[in-house]
């Protein structure tokens, strides 16, 4: 029997540039990709300081939420790992990973792999569990944690927005 191709499609990470806070900002203008973020698009400006804080991640922990490019070298998004941002909930004190890609990468595994990247990249860094906070209706995103081998664990309620999100975990 022939040996399937392998699908999973190729993807690089860098830590994000001055440049992509305006490539993040174009490719997340969409509000079906912002709708478990707010519902819709971020000023320009949240991504000007978002990518500024990845860097800064990036410098003091060995990760971050890096920009992900396909081979072309075209800004899909972001995927990466940082410390959970919030103090009054959540999963306080572990390192979460994360990743969000524009509309027209959905459905094409790169999620998953970028994801798979960034797992690889922070177990070499002694990393020894992560989480992921999965608002409870994105069943693509809970579909990318399961197949990374994650469980799901506890389900926390925003105090912000009043919504459920799952917690994944992951032993690396």
């Amino acid at each position: 029997m022939p040996h399937a191709p392998d699908t999973t499609p190729s993807v690089h990470l860098r830590v994000p540039t001055d440049e992509d806070a305006s490539a993040w900002h174009r490719v997340f203008a969409d509000p079906e990709v912002m709708e478990f973020h707010g519902g819709r698009p971020a000023e320009y400006s949240v991504y000007e300081e978002l990518t500024a804080r990845q860097r800064r991640h990036d410098a003091e922990l060995g990760h971050c939420l890096w920009t992900v490019l396909d081979d072309a070298g075209e800004v899909l998004g972001f995927t990466g790992a940082q410390p959970w941002p919030h103090e009054s909930f959540g999963p306080v004190g572990e390192i979460e990973i994360g990743w969000r890609l524009g509309r027209a990468a959905w459905g094409h595994g790169y999620a998953t792999a970028a994801a798979r990247t960034t797992l690889e990249r922070i177990r070499a860094l002694g990393v020894r569990e992560v989480v992921a906070m999965i608002n409870t209706r994105n069943a693509r995103s809970v579909a990318v944690a399961v197949r990374l081998g994650m469980r799901q664990a506890e389900t926390y309620t925003s105090p912000v927005t009043g919504q459920e999100a799952y917690c994944f975990r992951l032993e690396l």
